[in-house]
């Protein structure tokens, strides 16, 4: 039996084969379940368990942001360098001070409009700094 944790996370989506796409290029993972208006990845790392389920009236990509953290600059740079090439970067960002931590990361967006922030964590802060992230992080 495995005694690890996983987060469970359900959004609602207007297209089930574009989610799809988007996320498994995005967690490197086929989906362990796909329906004609359903779909779920299970992730090691994180440990994650992502639900979509279509229903284009119920999406709403305003709530906040999601996102995951890597360990160093290098896996950072890998990260990206993975999924640029078919995922477009909306922004990169080095250095910046966000959620009072400088950090450096990239954001992407789902077909849906969710924002993921892939970051490397630098240092706390105390306050936030005049160099402040581009979006609204916090």
């Amino acid at each position: 039996m495995n005694d690890q944790l996983k987060f469970h996370l359900s959004l609602f989506v207007s297209d089930i084969d574009d989610t799809v796409n988007f996320y498994q290029t995005l967690f490197g993972v086929e989906p362990v379940k796909v329906k004609d208006d359903y779909a779920k990845f299970e992730t090691d790392n994180p440990g994650l368990v992502i639900s979509f389920i279509q229903n284009p009236k119920k999406v709403r990509a305003d709530f906040g942001h999601l996102g995951f953290r890597v360990e160093s600059k290098e896996m950072l740079t890998t990260k990206k360098q993975e999924l640029e090439a078919k995922i477009a970067i909306s922004l990169e960002e080095e250095n910046t001070a966000c959620c009072y931590a400088f950090q450096d990361k990239f954001w992407v967006n789902d077909p849906d409009g969710y924002e993921w922030e892939v970051y490397h964590f630098i240092e706390d802060v105390q306050q936030l700094a005049k160099k402040q992230s581009a979006v609204s992080c916090c």
